[in-house]
């Protein structure tokens, strides 16, 4: 009840990294190679975005795949490919975006 926004973002993140590593170690074969993360990066300061996003990239760079559900603008110029969906009247729209 005590911790803002952004830090429970952090707390549930790190949770969430540390009980994967956890259920892979332990678990007997059970191989968690997915994370998707839905939203939460707006409630964060620009350094915690920083430490976040970059704990993200060490958990893809181990060969993990990791999808971020955000809003946050910050986020499309670290990840170097994303499914942009652009909402309109008409319905939605979906593009692949790959940065070099």
């Amino acid at each position: 009840k005590t911790l803002s926004g952004g830090e429970s973002f952090k707390a549930a993140l790190a949770l969430a990294l540390g009980l994967a590593d956890v259920v892979q170690q332990y678990a007997g074969g059970v191989s968690l190679e997915t994370m998707f993360i839905d939203e939460g990066f707006g409630t964060l300061d620009p350094e915690s975005l920083d430490q976040a996003i970059e704990a993200l990239i060490e958990v893809q760079s181990s060969g993990r795949l990791v999808g971020i559900i955000s809003h946050v603008p910050e986020l499309k110029e670290r990840i170097d490919a994303r499914l942009e969906v652009t909402a309109s009247q008409t319905g939605s729209r979906t593009q692949f975006q790959f940065l070099n």
